[in-house]
């Protein structure tokens, strides 16, 4: 049975139980990044974000996501996602509530653009599927990281 999605403000009580049952693909891009914890890079982000947001997956949060600040000029942001296993296990319903978060980001920027580590295929489908284009991968610290972006033009 299809979980029932609901989409919420961010709080910080969805920081710690997001971290704790955070996916693998998720810890490792996020150790990769920064070398931080699920729980220090999750917090981070929400402090950071201009906007953020929870679903929570039959009331429990299961994914946050969130947009921060690159350059407010150009209207530059760099969306970000991180989630537990609930999302690939309810992934139609995931794909459902996602797909027009691009157009409502796209509403304060003009571009959309981040990082997602090679490895995480999961992520780099779901990027493709929302529309946004991915470079080739580079090497940041070791590790292969794809930049990946959308323009306001593109949608």
């Amino acid at each position: 049975m299809a979980a029932n999605v609901e989409i919420v403000q961010a709080a910080p009580c969805h920081v710690a139980s997001i971290a704790a049952r955070m996916r693998q693909a998720d810890r490792d891009e996020v150790f990769a990044a920064s070398g931080h914890t699920p729980l220090a890079a999750l917090s981070f982000s929400y402090r950071k974000s201009s906007c953020c947001w929870t679903a929570l997956f039959d009331g429990k949060p299961e994914v946050m996501g969130g947009v921060g600040d690159i350059n407010i000029l150009a209207g530059v942001g760099a969306p970000w996602l991180l989630g537990t296993d609930a999302v690939e296990q309810n992934f139609r319903a995931f794909l459902r509530i996602s797909s027009g978060w691009p157009n409502q980001l796209l509403q304060r920027y003009s571009v959309l653009r981040n990082f997602v580590d090679a490895r995480n295929t999961v992520s780099i489908r779901w990027l493709e599927w929302l529309g946004f284009r991915l470079l080739e991968p580079v090497d940041i610290g070791g590790h292969q990281f794809r930049l990946f972006e959308m323009e306001a033009a593109d949608v």
